[in-house]
């Protein structure tokens, strides 16, 4: 996983009715884009993350992967 500042962190559900979790990025605290990551979630709550198998990250809109 590697993610940019400014990035977001999708967090899907693993529970059905459960809404899926998106956060922005906004500092990378491993090597090269590597986890872990400090996010803002939508509530403006802060929050370290070790993102597990179940999160992906997406790019804003006009950005591309390398």
């Amino acid at each position: 996983m590697k993610a940019e500042i400014g990035d977001r962190l999708h967090v899907h559900s693993r529970t059905v009715g459960t809404p899926d979790q998106t956060s922005e990025i906004i500092e990378i605290h491993g090597q090269d884009g590597a986890p872990p990551y400090l996010v803002r979630r939508d509530d403006g709550h802060e929050a370290l993350v070790f993102p597990g198998p179940d999160a992906t990250i997406e790019h804003p809109p006009g950005v591309d992967e390398q």
